[in-house]
């Protein structure tokens, strides 16, 4: 393995969305990802479907797209932490690893003695990462948490959607994936203190928090304005004309930046003049008048084909787009030139191997392997309990019968 993070080891107790998030970038980057099941249950979204995987029979597994989407680069390992044994071979898997992550409710892994407060000194450098819904502490802190929740009392439904329409969660769970994103970036941090000599330390992730957190620019029009931000479709707040435009066939996307943007544009548009309106000079004054000049804009866009806006406005520096379908968008060369798309050996299942979303990060020196494809449940119980714990065949059957493993 040549990952930045080959050395490290995660004991993942986190299932849904977050916390996979979390530790499957961390596998990517060449962490040791040894992911936690419930026996006989699993991760919840093994089971979320369809689609999902086939046999060579052609018959379903237990592997759904959902789970397949944040589970690769991980060992899967059944243990029950609920009995005390499960509880012992977990302490002694945690001795060999550098990070926990779990996502339980508040509390919830206290009572199996795996708590931060239980491990805290006998693992003093183990960095413990806690991803709910409200975090640890404050009035919310014991309520369940999910991505819906996060984005509708984040504020991100309130903006999405056109200003007559019902409120609109984006259309994944991206609450969800940006709190993993958050997790990752701040073990990083914590591994480099500890690294330091500083030791662990305990992270509280909320799905709420980090909802909050991207408002990024609406955020502080708000905090800036003091006025509360509306619904605007395919509008930007701050930059016009950044909108989805009709064309002589279908539509595509302008995203004017500048005001020597807009004036290329208009030129290439036919509108020359269009700029010296003393409504669209500016982009301050295009805000302002915005509805004007969006009424104007699809006299001029329809009279060019999609193709015809995005190789003429490419040319001349402005930016725009297609609106692709998935399958376009996995068909398109410059993604699948950027690795966008992996296809990973999979034995058993129809084709042998499965087709996965890339990682985005492009190291010159440490690039990101795909060394494992999404485990079945239990996959590397014996495995691992065998290589890090040195447990036996007969040990491991033992375990087995009693429901531990």
């Amino acid at each position: 393995m040549s990952g930045p993070l080959t050395g490290l080891r995660v004991f993942d107790l986190t299932r849904i969305l977050a916390g996979p998030t979390c530790t499957q970038l961390l596998g990517d980057l060449g962490a040791e990802v040894i992911k936690i099941e419930r026996p006989g249950e699993g991760d919840d979204t093994r089971k979320w479907g369809p689609p999902y995987l086939k046999d060579e029979t052609g018959a379903e597994t237990r592997e759904s797209a959902y789970y397949l989407s944040s589970n690769r680069n991980k060992r899967s390992v059944t243990l029950d932490i609920a009995q005390a044994e499960g509880q012992a071979l977990a302490k002694r898997l945690l001795a060999k690893c550098d990070i926990l992550v779990e996502n339980f409710k508040v509390g919830g892994l206290a009572k199996y003695g795996l708590g931060y407060a239980d491990l805290k000194a006998e693992f003093p450098d183990l960095v413990y990462c806690s991803v709910t819904g409200f975090g640890q502490t404050g009035p919310y802190a014991p309520r369940a948490g999910y991505d819906y929740l996060a984005q509708g009392m984040g504020g991100i439904m309130s903006l999405t959607g056109e200003p007559d329409s019902e409120p609109i969660k984006v259309g994944v769970g991206i609450a969800d994936v940006m709190c993993g994103m958050y997790a990752s970036t701040a073990i990083l941090a914590a591994l480099r203190h500890r690294d330091a000599g500083g030791g662990g330390q305990y992270i509280d992730l909320a799905l709420l928090d980090t909802q909050i957190a991207w408002l990024v620019n609406e955020g502080l029009n708000y905090l800036t304005s003091g006025e509360v931000p509306v619904r605007r479709g395919n509008e930007h707040p701050n930059i016009v004309p950044y909108k989805v435009l009709p064309c002589a066939d279908g539509h595509f996307i302008l995203a004017v930046g500048n005001d020597s943007q807009f004036r290329k544009f208009c030129t290439f548009a036919g509108a020359p003049n269009l700029p010296d309106d003393p409504r669209f000079a500016t982009n301050t004054l295009r805000c302002a008048n915005r509805v004007a000049l969006y009424a104007i804009l699809p006299d001029y866009t329809v009279k060019k084909t999609q193709d015809e806006w995005l190789e003429g406005l490419a040319t001349r520096g402005v930016p725009s787009g297609p609106v692709n379908n998935l399958d376009q968008v996995f068909a398109d060369p410059h993604v699948q030139h950027r690795g966008m798309k992996i296809r990973v050996p999979y034995p058993g299942i129809q084709g042998g191997a499965v087709d996965l979303i890339g990682n985005p990060i492009k190291f010159s020196e440490t690039p990101v392997e795909y060394r494992r494809h999404p485990p079945r449940m239990g996959q590397h119980t014996d495995e691992v309990l065998g290589e890090l714990l040195g447990l036996s065949d007969s040990d491991l059957d033992d375990f087995r019968k009693r429901g531990v493993v």
